[in-house]
């Protein structure tokens, strides 16, 4: 029988084994809705998941430029530190090279005087005169002097040629640790290379994301979101210290009354000036030249130049010192009856925690840790943790 047959005879067979009036079953609508339902809720749970991954991934711009920033703090630190090893390295490798041609200066001096006794030794030798010499003489006195004498000159001998020897130990000495030097200070040369093109990478990568800051909308508003968020977050700081205070001092707690006309209180439009430089950001509300984004500033910015002191308005107890997000470096001193003053951008800190200031103390140095702009120093004035124009509490420039 052919396969097509039997084919035949195989479907024949199973179509008479079903039930009269027996169809294919057909799907059950209620259950096809059911499955694409189910279809639809897990393409939008692996949505949700993909979008959570997403944010999860997604770096706050703050985070990234202050995490830039730090390991280009600390490159900055170790090139420093290779900086001074390579002074080091070369003022030993200077003073071993001032050793050395002391030592050969002196050990050909040696030399000069080895060889002429050697001369002088070879003839007297040669000619055969040194015991004629000894007894020569008229009475055993001068020959016991003559004896003396010529012991004399040996030990002389003896002890020059120790003395050579010793001057060429320590120039061998010499030249081998400058040598070893020398050595040192290639490497350290070529570790700070390296360390600069890392520097250079780091700082390459904070001015791209500074840029796109500063020429992106969508990088501008997301920064201008972190940066208000970052205010809210050091005023409840500032409110926490101040509540701290209150507790270790006994004081009652803060009234809305006027502020108290003492100590910082009567210094309104009389401080010094924290640095020396210019205002170029006001407080206040500020809207965006480019973008028209709407912000509130609650200090100044001072433009000044990087290394430039920054010095305490008042006298007072520093209560923070270090990395605040958004403001980078940041000093924070309690001046009493409520009263802070904010130093931010800081490049090196010069105070610790607990520290008690004067007027003037210096306290740290101008840098751009924090700063969208570069250099500078933002300063705060707050009473009861509430910002005020720093530029009615400094005296005015003529």
């Amino acid at each position: 029988m052919k396969a097509r047959d039997l084919l035949a005879l195989a479907l024949i067979l199973v179509t008479s084994a079903l039930p009269v009036g027996a169809q294919p079953k057909r799907d059950d609508p209620v259950q096809a809705e059911q499955r694409k339902l189910q279809e639809t809720q897990n393409q939008l749970k692996q949505e949700r998941e993909k979008a959570a991954e997403a944010r999860r991934r997604e770096t706050s711009l703050l985070a990234e430029i202050e995490d830039t920033e730090r390991r280009l703090a600390q490159k900055q630190r170790d090139v420093a530190r290779l900086d001074d090893r390579i002074k080091r390295a070369q003022a030993e490798v200077a003073a071993l090279r001032g050793d050395i041609t002391r030592l050969e200066s002196y050990r050909s001096e040696q030399e000069e005087f080895l060889a002429r006794r050697l001369r002088t030794i070879y003839k007297i030798h040669a000619q055969g005169a040194v015991l004629p010499v000894i007894l020569s003489g008229e009475s055993p006195v001068q020959r016991a002097a003559t004896i003396k004498h010529l012991g004399s000159l040996a030990a002389l001998d003896a002890r020059m040629i120790q003395e050579y020897r010793v001057t060429s130990d320590r120039l061998a000495d010499r030249k081998e640790r400058e040598e070893a030097r020398r050595n040192e200070l290639a490497s350290l040369r070529a570790e700070a290379k390296k360390e600069q093109a890392e520097v250079d990478r780091e700082a390459a990568k904070r001015r791209q994301l500074l840029a796109k800051v500063r020429d992106e909308r969508a990088y501008h508003e997301r920064m201008v979101g972190e940066l208000s968020e970052a205010a809210r977050r050091l005023e409840a700081f500032i409110r926490d210290l101040q509540a701290k205070q209150r507790r270790v001092a006994k004081a009652p707690p803060p009234t809305d009354g006027a502020p108290p006309r003492v100590g910082f209180g009567t210094l309104r439009g009389r401080l010094p000036w924290p640095t020396e430089g210019r205002i170029v950001a006001a407080f206040g509300p500020q809207v965006h030249p480019r973008f028209g984004t709407k912000t509130f500033r609650n200090g100044i910015d001072i433009e000044a130049q990087e290394g430039t002191e920054v010095n305490a308005v008042y006298a007072g107890n520093v209560v923070y010192t270090g990395w605040f997000k958004g403001y980078g470096n940041l000093i924070i001193l309690d001046h009493g009856n409520d009263y802070f003053t904010l130093y931010a951008h800081i490049a090196d800190i010069l105070v610790k925690e607990a520290d008690e200031v004067r007027q003037g103390h210096r306290i740290g140095t101008v840098g751009d840790t924090g700063s969208l702009t570069g250099p500078s120093l933002y300063f705060e004035v707050r009473y009861q943790s509430k910002p005020q124009d720093p530029a009615e509490w400094l005296r005015q420039r003529g």
